[in-house]
């Protein structure tokens, strides 16, 4: 006997509706083609699964019983084929990461290097760079592994740990006014020229965050996302910016540029990692999120 699952899939949606014709629409079919499956279903069983009225259809006692088992078996089959979604093509574990830009450049790619070197089978990683303030909501919509994200403190909604912390600071020009100082607070650097791209992405977040420590608006000269472009920009003296210190020094030295720590609270960043459920972890996410815990463990230590 060879039952086909799509006629295992027609025969709930025909009970379901109660209608071949409503069945038909809900599998995209023409009702001809419904009734066709249920007609081979029913020559390869051996037996009525349907008696036909008109007013629609409604299930003989074989019909209603094979319902429950092809409802078992087709939700198994999802399961199987959610299970295998969890695996590249050549057989190895894939683990899907969201993370922000900044964790992206900063702390991923020694990160991940390290851990693949310590692991006896290979593994693939699918990383998605989004918004900190999206991350959350991807992990749980989208059902994604882990995710990566700075915020004030742990997201609504998912298991959060805390990962890496940084610092953002002023990035400015070799001969600027604030290069003699330490450190300034933000506000004692209103009345210069910004270059955009700010902490939370757009300057109206940004804001929420720091507007309370600022005695007015700043000047936002040009919005540019790329830091490398943006520290050009700096260097030919058209504003200055705000960036994440790791990123920063990486273009200081080249470009000739200075930067000044910054006093504020709030331009000390806490990354943290997240999760659905922690308890529904495969293993091999599991292990990954154990590996990046016990290196922010270290680095902060």
């Amino acid at each position: 006997m060879n039952i086909d699952l799509d006629a295992l899939r027609t025969l709930v949606a025909a009970i379901d509706e109660r209608s071949l014709a409503r069945a038909a629409e809900r599998e995209g079919l023409v009702t001809s083609a419904v009734s066709k499956r249920i007609s081979e279903l029913e020559r390869s069983l051996g037996t009525k699964v349907l008696q036909r009225h008109n007013r629609g259809v409604i299930p003989t006692a074989a019909g209603s019983a094979l319902y429950y088992r092809a409802k078992a078996i087709l939700g198994q089959m999802s399961g199987l084929t959610s299970f295998i979604e969890d695996f590249a093509s050549d057989g190895s574990p894939k683990i899907q990461l969201a993370s922000n830009r900044s964790a992206i450049v900063l702390f991923l790619p020694r990160e991940i290097k390290l851990y693949q070197e310590q692991q006896s089978q290979r593994l693939r990683i699918d990383l998605l760079e989004s918004y900190s303030s999206e991350i959350p909501r991807l992990v749980v919509e989208k059902n994604l592994d882990l995710g990566i994200y700075h915020a004030v403190g742990p997201a609504p909604g998912v298991h959060s740990v805390p990962y890496h912390r940084d610092r953002v600071v002023l990035v400015v020009p070799n001969g600027h006014p604030l290069q003699r100082e330490n450190a300034v607070y933000l506000d004692e650097a209103r009345e210069f020229d910004f270059l955009g791209y700010f902490p939370r992405h757009s300057f109206e977040a940004f804001m929420e965050l720091a507007g309370h420590s600022l005695t007015g608006p700043l000047n936002v000269k040009i919005q540019v996302s790329n830091y490398e472009a943006r520290c050009k920009m700096i260097r030919e003296g058209l504003g200055i910016g705000i960036m994440p210190e790791g990123i920063a020094d990486t273009y200081i030295a080249q470009m000739g540029l200075v930067k000044v720590p910054l006093k504020d609270d709030w331009a000390l960043r806490q990354f943290y990692l997240c999760v659905r459920d922690p308890e529904t972890l495969r293993p091999s996410s599991r292990s990954l999120m154990d590996f990046f815990a016990q290196q922010a463990s270290a680095r902060n230590a």
